[in-house]
């Protein structure tokens, strides 16, 4: 794989991507991230990928009583409601959370929720996930079809014995039921690939050298005056198909792979709100170089892009496990709570697409 080629940071380019057949994936919180950016900009996508991941707004399922902060009560939900249930029917009630998205819709925080009828999901819980149970990702399901997502474009998988992971067949990933960093598990099968195959039904095998170029690019700039928000890292990385780089493929797709919490490429452990420096796990890169991607875009002129979120511990953001915001904590003003359109993260991450597009 070649990476950017002077070895520096480079701008994100423009490629004339297309405009709404593109698609988004994710584990854990990015799966969270990937449905609210799914359902935020709805137009620019024909599908998503959800590994390990609730519905909209799964934070805010029970609303705070008047001796709980807004702030808590997401935090609360999202521990016990949208992770960890203690009986499926404690779980996150997918009607009620249909209703706010029709109303988050109504309000024009989010894209008109009728874009959503075709598009095709793939939906992913492991039987031996503790992390986030297979109880909340089945309503995710439930949210999607009662949104009016036909039921013969999603995939739904709870077959297999993973703990939370994104699955791979390379040897050297953690066993198939592990619950613990760096969440990547071998599971003889490249799930990048089944959720690619799934929302395009066009695809070629996956090339045996992903020839195109691994670029490293810096976020900042699509980030602004949103920065102290955004818990976001100074890097991005997009893999870029060789045959897209020659200019030979009209109107790319492109594909957002996200990470889950404790995966970005500089993550660190926070003891005490400071950065562990000396005992940085080796994880590194690998959800950007291991999990499969690269491969079946490159033989698909699928461009693929890596936002990063990191770890930020402070008077402000409390996300030491460098997570994408699901439950509040980049909340900037009542005018782009964190799961519209106008998020600091959803609002960067789209910049970014409309980037390869231009």
């Amino acid at each position: 794989m070649v990476a950017s080629a002077d070895g520096k940071i480079v701008q994100l380019g423009s490629y004339a991507a297309s405009k709404g057949n593109n698609s988004i994936s994710g584990l854990s919180s990015g799966a969270f991230m990937t449905v609210q950016l799914h359902l935020a900009r709805s137009a620019s996508f024909a599908g998503a990928g959800i590994i390990a991941g609730g519905p909209f707004r799964c934070a805010e399922t029970y609303q705070p009583s008047g001796l709980v902060t807004a702030e808590d009560s997401r935090i609360e939900n999202s521990l016990y409601i949208c992770m960890n249930p203690l009986i499926p029917q404690t779980g996150p009630d997918a009607q009620r959370l249909v209703e706010m998205a029709r109303d988050t819709a109504k309000a024009g925080l989010i894209d008109d929720i009728a874009n959503l009828a075709d598009d095709r999901l793939y939906i992913f819980t492991g039987s031996e996930d503790d992390v986030v149970y297979s109880d909340v990702v089945a309503k995710t399901r439930q949210f999607y079809e009662m949104l009016g997502v036909k039921r013969d474009n999603i995939v739904y998988r709870d077959d297999v014995p993973a703990g939370h992971s994104i699955i791979t067949d390379n040897p050297e990933d953690s066993d198939l039921p592990t619950n613990q960093p760096p969440y990547i598990n071998n599971g003889g099968f490249m799930q990048s690939h089944d959720i690619l195959r799934h929302i395009y039904d066009d695809l070629k095998a996956p090339a045996a050298q992903a020839n195109g170029q691994l670029l490293r690019f810096d976020q900042t700039e699509f980030l602004g005056e949103d920065a102290p928000w955004a818990s976001m890292s100074r890097f991005g990385y997009a893999y870029i198909p060789s045959r897209v780089l020659q200019g030979a493929v009209k109107a790319p797709r492109v594909h957002i792979a996200l990470h889950g919490c404790k995966q970005g490429y500089n993550y660190t452990d926070y003891v005490n709100g400071r950065a562990d420096i000396a005992n940085q796990p080796p994880y590194g890169n690998r959800y950007i170089t291991t999990t499969g991607y690269n491969h079946i875009a490159e033989s698909n002129d699928i461009i693929v892009l890596y936002p990063q979120a990191e770890g930020t511990d402070n008077g402000s953001i409390q996300n030491p496990d460098g997570c994408w915001d699901w439950w509040g904590y980049s909340n900037k003003d009542a005018a782009s709570p964190y799961y519209s359109r106008n998020a600091v993260q959803i609002k960067a991450i789209h910049a970014m697409l409309d980037r390869l597009c231009a």
